[in-house]
């Protein structure tokens, strides 16, 4: 998609909510996932937003509405908030119950899709024995997030107490079918193989 496609009139993003930032030194970008047309660079530490990828390639959204395509391996990942934040702040439990919760279902997950790579376990025995699980943690410095999917809310500790962080919300619906291959998107051009032209050579592996 062509990036002079979009508007520039920062009001035509409402909700724009920036994922990724710039890397200090600025950003090459392109019309098209094609290494053969450049277009304006982005500047350092700008706030934007991944669109979609398309193997190293990503389209990325400003806040003024312009878009483009970048190496998506450089950009700058932004913590993001659990879901349903903003709901009243209530005391509960200490945080460690959660914690072990959390250890024992992803040792779960892991422990099947090891068993799964290995070639010990199908696809539908694997999506039977992770069925119902459901994880959440983010953890920055002192302070973590926890999912309790017991009571289907989120759960804040700084080390010392642990409050409702976000709650309410219904459960989540069944995942859709996977993909068939007729509907499966093209195979991506990566950015150390374009399509057509000389190969970016100020983009480097991440």
């Amino acid at each position: 998609m062509n990036a002079a496609a979009f508007p520039t009139d920062a009001t035509s993003v409402p909700g724009f909510l920036p994922t990724h930032v710039v890397p200090q030194g600025g950003l090459s970008t392109w019309a098209a996932p094609d290494a053969s047309i450049p277009t304006e660079p982005l500047d350092p530490l700008l706030p934007v937003q991944l669109l979609t990828r398309r193997g190293d390639w990503g389209q990325v959204l400003c806040s003024n509405g312009w878009a483009a395509w970048v190496d998506a391996r450089l950009l700058v990942a932004l913590p993001q908030s659990p879901p349903a934040a903003g709901a009243p702040l209530a005391r509960t439990a200490d945080a460690r119950r959660l914690l072990a919760h959390v250890e024992e279902s992803l040792g779960r997950y892991r422990k099947a899709v090891e068993e799964l790579a290995e070639g010990h376990m199908d696809g539908e025995t694997f999506r039977n024995a992770t069925h119902g699980l459901r994880i959440g943690a983010v953890v920055e410095g002192e302070a973590v997030w926890l999912y309790d999917a017991e009571h289907d809310r989120w759960c804040y500790c700084d080390g010392t107490a642990m409050t409702t962080f976000a709650a309410h919300g219904p459960a989540p619906q069944s995942l859709p079918p996977e993909p068939t291959p007729s509907s499966l998107p093209p195979e991506p051009t990566r950015l150390d193989t374009p399509a057509s032209g000389p190969p970016p050579t100020q983009l480097g592996d991440a």
